[in-house]
């Protein structure tokens, strides 16, 4: 019996087949043999998601190069400490492999000094809070003490060290005007680690205000100002950020995971490059810059020997796997198709908004400079921004609800959603398909209520989805991803065929 690689290759034109397809459906076939519960999920995820149009802003589809890279030998190797400086023997070829990646990093970013190895975001955020810490307030003292080993401190001089560790301040981005769980959000650890104290947006606005964050930042003096976002519509002037941050001597830090694409593909330049200004920055690889579930940080050189000691401080091994998967992707980004690609992003974004507005929604702040906007449903509709989410799905649109600044919802029914255009750009989909998208959106918010509780009351989850609108808005998504297919290249069916179980 002829294996699925053979049977799948039979049926698949010449043209369509490449070598990065052939490690898919081989890899995929590895799996099976052990595994078909997991191989049947990979595939049923894929069917899941070349049904549903993706807006969620922190996702989009890696290529299939990048996911190749992930599955190989690497991943058995240790190689804790950075390259050639590791805690393991035999690891010339996993320092080639994270110098490749490190260098392409600091070439198309432009940055002093690149490490790769974070394994997420919160993991990148750690580490270069915990550099930071160990470059501003242990160094000092330990040179002060003339030692370099904090193991050879007395049990009373350590104590000193860990307390004024322990007691630094952070200034960030409020969670609910767009920051990060890991900007100081009380139940993060950001905010067990420092005294943390937040900015917001402009409630008149929605926007920024530099005058308001340096009067703040000058009463609080942080030894981190933390600039970036997670759910902030719009472009941000680092420039100022610096300015406030050596005024007030605090290091800046950017967290660019959201919109590093948009700075790999030159969309921001100038005062709106975190790179140029800021002495840290952390970064994702798996969001705008379309690449393996990961992250990286970037620095300035007198903080790159604080940040290379990202093991033993905070992580364990590195993963060589996805360290590989992190050099193809950014060599991908370093094409110029990808700055064409970046500037699409930020192109539909804005066409995305200005064609909801055109729906009668409302838009958070006006509209975006970016790759994301927010909605507020509880404001057009009446509706918590879970229940937006759970209309949009059954639907057949995946996207996030999301706080809105000051928003009376909370945390977690959230009055807004937040929509992103990587994914869909990532298809090919342009500046019409945004006004379709629009039109999707605003059939599906229509047709939902609020269910009502046995009191009464409007629930705060369920809802109530009219069917015909429902109806319309499947047929819609599935013309729209009928003339957008993800991975065209693979064959759902036959892939169905011969690996579901």
């Amino acid at each position: 019996m002829p294996s699925p690689l053979v049977t799948y290759l039979k049926a698949t034109p010449p043209e369509k087949v490449s070598p990065a397809l052939v490690s898919w459906i081989a890899s995929l076939e590895q799996v099976a043999q052990v595994s078909p519960e997991i191989a049947s999920s990979v595939i049923r995820e894929f069917e899941a998601q070349r049904s549903h149009l993706k807006l969620i802003a922190s996702e989009n589809y890696s290529s299939l190069n990048v996911q190749a890279a992930m599955g190989n030998l690497l991943t058995d190797k240790y190689a804790e400490g950075y390259p050639n400086h590791r805690y393991y023997g035999g690891c010339e070829n996993v320092d080639a492999v994270e110098n490749a990646a490190a260098e392409t990093a600091k070439k198309l970013f432009g940055a002093d000094h690149a490490y790769v190895q974070p394994h997420s975001g919160c993991d990148a955020n750690l580490v270069a809070y915990w550099a930071i810490l160990s470059a501003k307030i242990e160094a000092p003292v330990m040179e002060s003490l003339g030692e370099t080993n904090p193991s050879l401190l007395s049990e009373a001089q350590w104590e000193d060290i860990r307390q004024k560790l322990g007691n630094q301040r952070l200034l960030g981005l409020d969670y609910y005007s767009g920051g990060h769980l890991t900007h100081g959000y009380r139940q993060n650890v950001s905010a067990r680690m420092f005294r943390a104290y937040s900015y917001t947006v402009s409630r008149e606005t929605g926007l920024l205000d530099y005058d308001a964050i340096e009067k703040q930042a000058m009463e609080v003096k942080p030894l981190v100002l933390m600039a970036g976002y997670s759910a902030y519509p719009r472009a941000v002037n680092f420039r100022r950020f610096k300015e406030i941050a050596d005024k007030c001597g605090a290091v800046l830090m950017v967290d660019m995971a959201h919109f590093a694409g948009l700075v790999a593909g030159k969309v921001f330049t100038g005062d709106e490059d975190p790179v140029k200004w800021a002495d840290v920055v952390t970064t994702t690889t798996h969001k705008t810059l379309r690449g393996p579930r990961g992250a990286l940080i970037l620095c300035k050189a007198p903080f790159a020997d604080y940040v290379n000691k990202g093991c033993p401080l905070v992580l364990g091994g590195p993963l060589g796997n996805m360290i590989a998967a992190k050099a193809v992707a950014l060599t991908e980004a370093s094409q110029p198709s990808f700055r064409d690609y970046a500037h699409r992003v930020r192109d539909n974004a804005r066409s995305l908004a200005a064609a909801l507005q055109g729906e009668g929604l409302f838009v958070q702040s006006g509209g975006t400079d970016n790759h994301l906007l927010l909605v507020n449903v509880a404001r057009t509709h009446g509706l918590t921004g879970r229940q937006g989410e759970t209309a949009m799905f059954e639907c057949g649109v995946t996207l996030n609800r999301n706080s809105l600044p000051f928003d009376e919802n909370g945390a977690w029914w959230t009055s807004g959603l937040r929509i992103g255009t990587p994914a869909v750009t990532t298809l090919g989909m342009g500046e019409p398909e945004m006004k379709e998208i629009a039109r999707i959106i605003k059939i599906i918010l229509d047709g939902t209520k609020p269910s009502v509780t046995s009191k009464g009351e409007p629930a705060r989850r369920k809802i109530t989805l009219d069917p015909a609108a429902q109806g319309e808005a499947k047929k819609r998504v599935a013309a729209l991803l009928g003339r957008f297919v993800l991975y065209p290249e693979l064959d759902l069916q036959l892939l169905k065929r011969e690996f579901l179980k």
